[in-house]
């Protein structure tokens, strides 16, 4: 490397002659540039001129489009799940799941959560068993080839609240309310975006107009939503007696909304301990006998002397 760099600028990289290595360095990119034909030139300089061009005109655009828009970036909660070693909170994943059956459940559908997943987690197993066996889930065929109606089981899925998604968006004024299963993956903030949608209703500021079944949330893309505020101060009585305030509502929801969508949270971080322990015990067997090694022969030497 140091010979080809030597050979094209014509001076030993070992001299401490800077001012010769400018010196030939400049000459040669001179020459190198000097060579260049006109057309060449122009190329390269419309080249750059349309690269700067395209990029300044991104960020305008970009930046233009964010000014516009009355839209606000959801705050970070301090989420008691959120430290290093923190677990989810499972009394709020219950509760959680309350909102979600009595309020959420209305409108959106959670095809990828099972009852059986709640074994555990909130519930019992005689618990879980009870609310599967409170829907109505069509199976069949039977021995005639008619499709019927049974009580549910562990091994059924949450059941979707409209039958297809024309239904979903011709009773929702043609929106389609979203599948929860995975929205705090699906959404930038995850949770934290969850929450302050869930609460971040208000009266629209002067010159925006709502259309008739839209209602405003600046967390909301464009600010113009068609799911009216759900959560409410003592919208429902939780079983444990916790004060159902709308702010405790939300956090709850949110929390069976992330263990849902990462039902291997917990074991996750667990795995992450069970690592850091068995590391510090590796470098421990490790690094201690090295030390004893060396104490002893610091004192081996020193006896000679």
């Amino acid at each position: 490397m140091a010979a080809t760099v030597g050979r094209v600028c014509g001076a030993s990289i070992l001299k401490a002659n800077r001012g010769a290595v400018r010196h030939q360095v400049s000459t040669f990119t001179t020459a190198s540039f000097s060579g260049w034909t006109k057309k060449r030139k122009t190329l390269f300089a419309t080249l750059g001129i349309v690269t700067g061009g395209t990029g300044a005109l991104l960020f305008a655009l970009d930046y233009s489009v964010k000014a516009s828009e009355l839209e606000l970036h959801p705050p970070k909660n301090p989420w008691s799940h959120s430290g290093f070693f923190a677990s989810l909170d499972h009394n709020s994943i219950r509760r959680g799941y309350e909102v979600y059956k009595q309020v959420c459940a209305a409108c959106h559908g959670m095809k990828y959560i099972a009852y059986r997943n709640l074994i555990g987690v909130s519930h019992t197993e005689a618990e879980a068993k009870a609310e599967a066996e409170e829907v109505q889930v069509q199976d069949g065929p039977d021995e005639a080839g008619n499709m019927y109606m049974r009580p549910g089981k562990l091994s059924d899925y949450f059941p979707n609240p409209y039958p297809n998604e024309e239904a979903a968006r011709a009773a929702n004024n043609g929106a389609f309310p979203p599948d929860l299963s995975y929205i705090t993956l699906a959404r930038h903030g995850g949770e934290d975006y969850v929450f302050a949608l869930l609460t971040g209703y208000c009266d629209a500021p002067a010159g925006i107009v709502m259309r008739e079944g839209q209602y405003y949330n600046p967390y909301f893309p464009g600010g113009a939503i068609s799911m009216a505020q759900a959560l409410y101060n003592e919208a429902i009585e939780y079983a444990d007696g916790t004060p159902a305030y709308a702010s405790q509502l939300a956090k709850d929801v949110c929390t069976f909304l992330k263990w849902a969508a990462e039902p291997e949270y917990d074991q996750r971080k667990l795995m992450l301990i069970k690592v850091c322990i068995d590391t510090l015990c590796l470098l421990e067997t490790e690094t201690v006998p090295l030390f004893m090694w060396m104490v002893i022969a610091k004192v081996l030497v020193q006896a000679q002397y």
